[in-house]
């Protein structure tokens, strides 16, 4: 993590000796979080249900293993979270399902994982850390089909799939529990999340996954539909500066903040721009899966102001750059991954 020289002082100074906890911790954003406190000095604990079809990996905390606590849990178990919870100064809430298509297919395992589990957490908060910084990963799937660009806070809420209707739920309920027991949470609505440690192993999770290990492999990428959807996207070093510059300057009263990209691509520019930087591989304009299109939001992107103005927060790694930095890290650990 490159930090400026002011950023670095004052996020030391708001890690440096703390217990933080992170659900979802081996996870793509967790673990590169994780790794990010441990530079910062933190006391870091995760907690990870390692079921197969999420993200979680254990070599993604390889570089600070020995640094890390590491727990094998389901969130939903409330004597666990009771004991895991306790003390924490900081809760990165990241544990979740994210699997748009999966969510129609398995909606009660998707409510499992995003309502019954974050409520699991927030009461096992209210319980026994009520003074715990709570900071959730909520996302920009919960506005569904944009009405108006760039999307703000302000915009509606209204989901296009199941997946989107329980993360919203979820950050209501952070919400809720803020206002009614004052508990000291925040949300971050996150765009497309990019970079190392990302599941690219299928496309259950994030269709850059997948074309990712699709340029690093050399082969035929598929863009649903004339490829012309717009879409922002935030490399992970951008969005770990976000969780941390909120712990140290959010209010905690239940509020959002959208996160954004440096600039705006379509899909299909953005499959050509992964080939180019793979020097492999091609791309094909392909109609869209009946289930896919059902759900599909449509162009996208992001108004960050608000996160700009309070948390002092603006993304500054290029698609180009970003990319590049992720093709040569899975070229690395390919084992690891694919």
């Amino acid at each position: 993590m490159n930090f400026q020289p002011n950023e670095l002082r004052e996020l030391r100074g708001a890690y440096e000796g703390r217990r933080v906890l992170i659900t979802g911790g081996l996870g793509f954003i967790g673990s590169n979080l994780a790794i990010a406190l441990v530079e910062l000095g933190a006391a870091v604990s995760l907690v990870d249900a390692l079921f197969p079809d999420h993200g979680g990996n254990w070599y993604n905390v390889w570089p600070v293993m020995r640094k890390v606590s590491v727990v094998v849990a389901d969130m939903r178990d409330q004597a666990r979270m009771l004991a895991l919870v306790e003390g924490q100064e900081y809760i990165f809430n990241l544990a979740g399902q994210v699997s748009h298509v999966d969510s129609m297919e398995e909606p009660q395992t998707d409510l499992e994982m995003n309502c019954r589990a974050q409520l699991s957490l927030l009461e096992a908060c209210r319980r026994r850390n009520p003074l715990a910084k709570i900071i959730y990963a909520s996302t920009r799937q919960i506005y569904g089909r944009p009405r108006y660009l760039p999307v703000d806070e302000e915009h509606p809420l209204q989901p296009t799939d199941v997946n989107g209707i329980h993360k919203m739920a979820a950050e209501w309920y952070h919400r809720v529990y803020a206002r009614v027991y004052g508990l000291a949470t925040c949300s971050l609505r996150l765009t497309n999340t990019y970079g190392p440690r990302l599941r690219i192993r299928d496309a259950r999770q994030t269709f850059l996954g997948w074309w990712i290990r699709q340029a690093v492999a050399g082969e035929e990428i598929l863009v649903y539909g004339d490829g012309r959807q717009m879409r922002d996207f935030t490399y992970i070093d951008d969005v770990v500066r976000a969780f941390l510059l909120t712990g140290c300057r959010a209010l905690f009263q239940g509020e959002a903040y959208n996160l954004g990209g440096c600039e705006v691509v379509a899909l299909a520019d953005l499959a050509a721009l992964l080939v180019d930087l793979a020097g492999r591989g091609c791309y094909r304009l392909v109609p869209w899966p009946e289930e896919r299109l059902a759900i599909d939001i449509g162009s996208y992107t992001g108004n960050y102001q608000r996160a700009r103005e309070v948390l002092g927060w603006q993304p500054v790694v290029p698609l180009r750059a970003g990319l590049a930095q992720t093709l040569d890290y899975y070229r690395a650990n390919w084992e690891h991954y694919a």
